[in-house]
């Protein structure tokens, strides 16, 4: 053996792997296990974020191999978005050209990392082999009722003269020119993701593999409430306002009425009156703010009156209708009934307008000046209100969700055609299976400005309607880019079906995915769309399960000097540095080895100096050693130094197997493979050491190190004689003989505070313990002139001496 070089061992164990096609998975007898970490946009360049993903899910993948399962392990692009077409905007690149080249480099640049993948299953969103597919997906959930059309209001720049994406609206302009951004009402697509609501939400109990934060913020998102329905009359209007609230019980202290700015009451209501000018002035004024600003509980709450009254249907009090910055259209009903006693939004801005303010609950949780429900309590009223309510055929209680339908519409070129075609006789009919896909134009200009690029092609609106045959338009918008990962975890099980978007019969093999790793930001839209999408397709027929991730991991950021890492902050690490100067497996090495997975990594340059003097110490170790590889003698009799090596290598061995298996404490299992290898390197030295004890230390530290550096495993199992890859073989089971020790380190502690250590047989009583404890010359100098109150023995861990 010469010296480590990370770079020909890298590059001829890569060689080897892709020659072999060393990760496909075929059929087997084995269990199945489907590890996946969520797929990347391709950028170009991987970041340490992907870095330390990525290399979470290897680990996994290799070491599931290694325990007997036939591992499922697959990797792709989610290549449509925006990046592409804002790239093509400002450099005139082909969107197309533009991600190939992208995904092509990312590839090369994931081989670098040794990352296990079965590239034979390669998927990428943008190729028509996959998209023809989420096309067909679009026309089931259209024929079921799933998918259809409403008008909404879209970001819009109109110095661009484009929709723009919430993330392209910065500080209410936008992000391309500096205008500010208005609301524009166009007509979208939706999918009825709220039919889906309340399974969506009892479900998640089921998720028992999932971290809790998670199914919190997906409860949260869902929002179940429950409430009543209830319309109020406007005076000298022909139309009644409806309003939604889980406080019935308060509602004779409703004072005022909130509409949403945007609602479809306000302009028939001010139309022609002298609140015209003041209403419309007040939505161009609020055309700027984002959701979250007005959902803000910091937001100063603005209004205007409106000019009419609505009346209260269980008191008949005529109250103020206003329209304000913090009800938004798009949320319930889009108005609320305002009952500031009892609402912290509803209080401020009747202070702000000078409202009444009148209480209806007291401290007591009693209902007061509500008539005739004075004196009951507040649960006791919530039902007779709705009671009455119903009664006077003016509502019903009703369950209410915070979800929205999902507004799927882009106006952007690099995305998925949706393949619906408008015939004037059969309205909107969707593009026929035989007829799929519907292809992206090629003759498209890329201005920045429009509604929709698409738009812009001679020929791509052009269609015949499936229906009449009479001449149609194409749809011109294309897909939100979370549909095409709602799905692609089904498209890796069947990637070459050219007659089907997967196999029925492999999906319930397959599925659901047995470990899932990606980040904590794609907690709520990503995971509940796949949910949603999974529960779908099953009541299509499709697949016969309910859920599509078993268990998740979400992993934390990599930070540098305290913050994520960016071109703007400027402290980017960039991956093939590293790897260039250090190798791939010290890469990995280093972001396994930082912080628990699931929390946030601090970068430390001397933290990746550190991993790799250790990959260097382990393989001089073999270098060392390696007379003993052929080594063939028994064990004979022990000595306790044999005793105790054996220990370290088997209690380490148990450890890292405990670890990695579910637990994921990837940072505690290399620690004790340190600690191992400092063991092995002191009793190496010993005179009267065991050669069949080092070379089984040796076995033992370069199997459990394959999952975390492949490379050096692969190339250190070959010099300790060693046939094939080291991947195949079946992972090592620990001597429990061997972890059953003669003597144990006690700790011996005064009113709890450590004072010294003994080495004890380990079978020892409490009573003897104590007694040792006792006796020891540093303890009774430490107990001299004091009164020993007690003494507590805990066996094989310490003593523990209270003194006065």
């Amino acid at each position: 053996m010469s010296n480590y070089n990370f770079a020909e061992i890298e590059k001829k164990w890569q060689s080897i792997w892709e020659d072999k096609n060393a990760f496909r998975t075929g059929e087997s007898d084995k269990p199945k296990y489907y590890v996946l970490e969520m797929f990347p946009y391709p950028s170009g360049k991987i970041h340490m974020g992907h870095v330390r993903n990525y290399s979470i899910g290897d680990v996994v993948a290799r070491f599931m191999k290694m325990r007997g399962y036939n591992v499922l392990h697959p990797m792709g692009w989610d290549a449509f978005g925006l990046p592409a077409e804002n790239a093509a905007i400002k450099h005139q690149a082909n969107p197309d050209k533009w991600t190939k080249e992208n995904i092509k480099d990312m590839k090369e640049q994931f081989k670098l990392l040794g990352l296990s993948y079965d590239w034979d299953r390669e998927v990428a969103t943008c190729l028509p082999d996959y998209y023809k597919w989420t096309q067909y997906l679009f026309t089931k959930f259209f024929e079921k009722g799933l998918a259809y059309k409403k008008r909404s209001f879209v970001n819009w720049c109109p110095s661009c003269e484009t929709v723009l994406a919430n993330e392209q609206v910065v500080g209410g302009e936008c992000e391309r020119c500096d205008s500010g951004v208005i609301k524009k009402d166009l007509e979208q697509w939706y999918l009825r993701i709220t039919d889906y609501a309340e399974e969506l939400l009892e479900d998640i109990e089921k998720l028992d593999g999932w971290p809790e934060k998670v199914k919190l913020m997906q409860k949260n998102w869902i929002g179940k409430s429950i409430g009543v329905e209830v319309e109020f009359e406007i005076e000298d209007f022909d139309k009644k306002l409806k309003i939604f609230t889980t406080r019935p019980d308060t509602i004779c202290g409703v004072t005022y009425m909130v509409l949403a700015p945007e609602h479809e009451y306000v302009t028939q209501i001010v139309s022609g009156t002298e609140y015209e000018d003041k209403v419309n002035e007040f939505r161009q004024k609020i055309q700027h703010m984002s959701e979250i600003e007005r959902s803000s509980t910091e937001l100063e709450k603005e209004g205007l009156f409106i000019g009419k009254y609505a009346i209260n249907p269980i008191t008949g009090n005529k109250v103020p209708i206003y329209i304000a910055n913090y009800v938004m259209v798009d949320y319930g009903t889009g108005a609320i009934m305002a009952v500031p006693a009892h609402d912290d939004r509803d209080r401020d801005f009747a202070n702000k307008y000078n409202l009444e303010i009148v209480e209806v609950i007291n401290e007591d949780g009693i209902m007061i000046n509500s008539g005739e429900f004075n004196g009951l309590s507040s649960k006791d009223g919530f039902d007779k209100i709705i009671e009455k309510i119903e009664s006077l055929g003016i509502g019903k209680k009703t369950t209410n969700y915070r979800l929205r339908d999902w507004l799927i519409s882009r106006q952007r070129y690099w995305g998925c055609p949706i393949p619906i075609i408008y015939c004037d006789d059969c309205g909107a009919v969707p593009v026929k299976e035989e007829d799929l896909p519907v292809i992206l134009p090629e003759d498209v200009m890329f201005t920045g400005k429009g509604e929709s690029p698409l738009a812009t092609s001679k020929e791509f609106s052009k269609a015949t309607c499936p229906k009449c045959g009479k001449e149609g338009k194409r749809d011109i918008d294309t897909m939100d880019t979370f549909i095409d990962s709602s799905w692609y975890f089904l498209r890796y099980i069947d990637p070459k079906n050219e007659n089907a978007p997967f196999s029925k019969e492999l999906a319930n093999k397959w599925m659901g995915v047995d470990q899932y790793i990606g980040g904590v930001e794609h907690a709520i839209l990503h995971l509940l769309y796949s949910r949603f999408f999974v529960k779908v397709l099953r009541d299509l027929g499709m697949l016969d399960f309910d859920e599509p991730f078993n268990n998740l991991l979400t992993q934390g950021m990599v930070l540098k000097d305290g913050a994520k890492m960016s071109k703007s902050k400027g402290n980017i690490v960039s991956p093939m540095e590293i790897i260039e100067n250090y190798g791939a497996d010290t890469a990995r090495l280093f972001v396994l080895f930082a912080a628990p997975p699931e929390r946030d990594l601090e970068w430390s340059d001397q933290g990746v100096e550190g991993c790799f003097r250790f990959i260097n110490r382990v393989y001089r170790l073999v270098d060392e050693l390696k007379e003993v590889i052929n080594n063939t003698s028994e064990l004979g009799s022990l000595t306790k130094e044999d005793k105790d090596i054996r220990y370290s290598i088997h209690s380490t061995l148990k450890k890292v197997t405990e670890d990695i298996s579910g637990r994921f404490n990837f940072n505690t299992a290399i620690s004790s493979l340190m600690e191992l290898v400092n063991d092995m390197y002191k009793y190496k030295e010993l005179k009267d050491r065991k050669e069949c004890i080092l070379k089984e230390g040796l076995e033992t530290i370069v199997t459990i190190l394959a999952p975390f550096i492949p490379h050096v495993a692969e190339e250190l199992w070959q010099h300790i004689g060693k046939n094939g890859s080291i991947h195949d073989i079946t992972w090592p089971n620990y001597d429990e003989s061997a972890l059953v020790k003669d003597e144990i380190e006690v700790v011996v502690q005064i009113n709890g505070k450590v004072k010294g250590k003994m080495n004890l047989p380990s079978n020892i009583s409490k009573e003897d313990m104590e007694k040792l404890a006792l006796e020891d010359d540093k303890i009774k100098e430490l107990t001299n002139e004091k009164t020993i109150v007690k003494v507590i023995a805990v066996p094989k861990k310490l003593v523990n001496i209270v003194v006065k």
